[in-house]
């Protein structure tokens, strides 16, 4: 697959895993030409294209460019689709209004950007249970025991302008006294399987060499820490998603579906 954009090449990239995910006895390969937005560059991209034929998916905004590609690979009966043009002649056609099109606007440096970069900042600064003082700031306060994928779910939400908090659950050290008041921000508990946290454990330490059996990784201490988890969000009313079979993504969807439940306020 050639994914050829003028841009960063984000959303073709997504566009395209989302498709080939329908395929899974067939391994995609991605060839990526990000920031293709002069003539020489396109052309550069097409000799590749020539020399390894396969689908191309295409965001280019330029006419000229875009005319280039189709017709090159129409000349060698390649595959070449313009993965935006449906839904934004189907908007043209539902607003009765002209498109505008510029390359990269999704990524301009407005408002919602630096709101992005302001989550970020705040969700890299409260990561692993620091700065409690300020946690009435967060829009959301994900806690759970270790292994439960609270950093990477932070971050992909910070990224999406969501100010995250994450607070590690230690077996026989106390919750934040700031945790057990909390008004505005929603808490959520994040669980897993004992098999899956207990593999993960084994995993980390043997990866620094550390093969000891220990309560860390022991089954009967995991359980016990996620029956702790559970007694404490039917303590607060926190909601539980267990990420044991979801991915990031899918958990981050998750809890935004809770989130925007919240706001709205039809609960969980």
């Amino acid at each position: 697959m050639h994914l050829v954009s003028d841009a960063t090449g984000e959303t073709i990239r997504t566009v395209a895993r989302a498709a080939t995910a329908h395929y899974v006895n067939h391994e995609p390969v991605e060839h990526v030409y990000a920031l293709v937005r002069t003539e020489n560059q396109l052309n550069s991209v097409i000799e590749k294209i020539e020399k390894q034929p396969g689908i191309v998916l295409f965001t280019i905004v330029d006419e000229k460019l875009r005319i280039n590609i189709e017709t090159k690979c129409r000349e060698n009966s390649i595959p070449c689709i313009s993965i935006l043009d449906p839904v934004i002649t189907s908007l043209a056609k539902y607003l009765n209004a002209e498109s505008s099109p510029k390359i990269g606007r999704q990524h301009e440096l407005d408002a919602d950007y630096f709101n992005r970069i302001d989550a970020l900042n705040f969700t890299m600064l409260h990561d692993d249970g620091q700065h409690t003082s300020d946690l009435e700031d967060s829009d959301i306060i994900l806690v759970g025991i270790s292994r439960t994928s609270k950093t990477p779910t932070s971050i992909y939400l910070a990224n999406r302008g969501i100010k995250v908090a994450n607070i590690p659950l230690v077996p026989e050290i106390p919750i934040p006294e700031e945790l057990k008041t909390i008004k505005s921000p929603l808490a959520i508990g994040l669980i897993a399987s004992t098999q899956r946290i207990s593999q993960i454990r084994r995993n980390r330490l043997q990866a620094i060499s550390d093969t000891n059996n220990t309560p860390y990784t022991d089954r009967m201490s995991i359980n016990a820490e996620i029956a702790y988890m559970k007694k404490l969000c039917a303590t607060y009313n926190w909601p539980i998603i267990d990420v044991t079979r979801r991915s990031i993504e899918e958990t981050a969807a998750a809890i935004m579906n809770l989130y925007s439940h919240r706001k709205s306020g039809i609960g969980y």
